[in-house]
């Protein structure tokens, strides 16, 4: 078995959609994020390893910020890659022309909706910002682009108000909408009824766009799906602005495993793409981080390593190669005869009984005192026992 899941997850009847669309917006939402700039090189190597994961679509970037914006943005456009190449747009033509500069398969065009943002950073009434979208969403149809038009700040935008202009961004062409979580203020029943609602007047695709403030996200993307949405944007290890965006690796494995929805993704490449964007945006993973965190195979406590060594699923609910992790057995303050047994089996060594509960009391002793059994400890321990010693 690769993975043992609660077998509960069966008993409920959920309907998913027949075509699930993963838009990962890493070189967009994700540069965002305060202090991360990629230049184009560096973009452009993640966009190849999301093209290699077999990503649908890749928000590559946002033309009009800057040269080296536009130049990233239509490198990876040209690269040749599997995945549609998707760039954000705000409803002006200049930002579509710019977008079609880059020869880009598609935009996503932008208009804050809700009250709040329309009085007090757009100053316009509803009708003018209405006029706006439709006219940027005609133009970008013309010239031949798939076309996303998405709601700023939806799940705070009046219902009303939000059919009517998503309706009228069908009625122009746009090929999907987008419900913009802009600040993660939506709970999982909210989006549910959200999507359900919008889903009564709209006969095109419903994508959701969450932010993690609440630490929502991820429920909120996959409420929105069983609801009738048909298209989630992620983030690889969830960065984004203030508490980041759906996280793509967590997205990907939990429609698999928990809900057994399998899109074909190469989910083997995740923790190489994970590591990658860790390196160029500088931002450090949390070690507890799902997926794709330093501990998430990793066991100190006796109890635990003794069942994983005769069965890893014991404490695993999927294996860690199924993502390019490793399983690691570490020595601590926790840990019993059983794994430091393991340790000593891997390097070639044995002990006797006495031997081994001293070289496990030493081991407990130095990590209390403060010090991280890493290899030459423990060898330096295991010599201390039993006298000189070649791995």
């Amino acid at each position: 078995m690769q993975y043992y899941v609660s077998p509960f997850n069966k008993e409920t009847k959920l309907k998913f959609p027949k075509k699930i669309t993963i838009y990962d917006t890493t070189l967009r939402d994700g540069e965002q994020t305060p202090d991360v700039c990629l230049n184009p090189e560096e973009k452009l190597e993640i966009a190849k390893k999301l093209d290699e994961l077999k990503i649908h679509q890749i928000e590559a970037g946002f033309p009009i910020v800057s040269n080296q914006e536009r130049k990233a943005v239509k490198t990876i456009a040209n690269e040749g890659l599997n995945a549609q190449i998707i760039s954000l747009a705000r409803t002006k033509r200049e930002d579509i022309d710019r977008a079609l500069d880059c020869d880009v398969d598609g935009v996503i065009t932008f208009m804050a909706t809700s009250d709040l943002h329309l009085e007090h950073k757009l100053h316009l009434s509803r009708e003018q910002a209405l006029n706006v979208c439709m006219n940027s969403i005609e133009y970008a149809k013309d010239h031949g682009l798939f076309v996303a038009f998405s709601a700023e700040d939806a799940t705070r935008t009046d219902l009303d108000y939000l059919k009517r202009i998503y309706k009228k961004a069908e009625d122009f062409g746009a090929d999907r909408v987008h419900i913009a979580d802009t600040v993660g203020s939506i709970s999982p029943q909210g989006m549910d009824f959200l999507v359900k609602e919008l889903k009564k007047n709209l006969n095109i695709d419903i994508a959701m766009h969450c932010h993690n403030d609440f630490g929502m996200a991820l429920s909120n993307s996959i409420s929105g799906l069983l609801a009738g949405g048909s298209a989630v944007s992620t983030t690889i290890n969830g960065i984004g602005e203030r508490a980041g965006n759906t996280s793509l690796e967590e997205l990907i494995m939990a429609l698999r495993i928990i809900y057994g929805i399998d899109l074909g993704f190469k989910i083997k490449h995740i923790q190489e793409l994970s590591k990658t964007v860790e390196k160029y945006t500088k931002l450090p993973v949390h070690n507890n981080k799902p997926i794709v965190g330093r501990n998430i195979f990793r066991h100190e406590s006796g109890i635990h390593v003794d069942a994983v060594i005769e069965e890893p699923l014991t404490y695993e609910p999927f294996l860690p190669e199924m993502v390019g992790q490793k399983r690691q057995l570490v020595l601590g303050k926790h840990s019993g005869c059983r794994a430091v047994k393991a340790k000593l089996d891997q390097c070639g060594v044995e002990v006797t009984k006495d031997e081994l509960c001293k070289i496990v009391e030493e081991v407990k002793k130095n990590r209390e005192e403060g010090t991280y059994i890493d290899d030459e400890v423990f060898n330096h321990i295991v010599k201390t026992v039993r006298g000189p010693f070649d791995i």
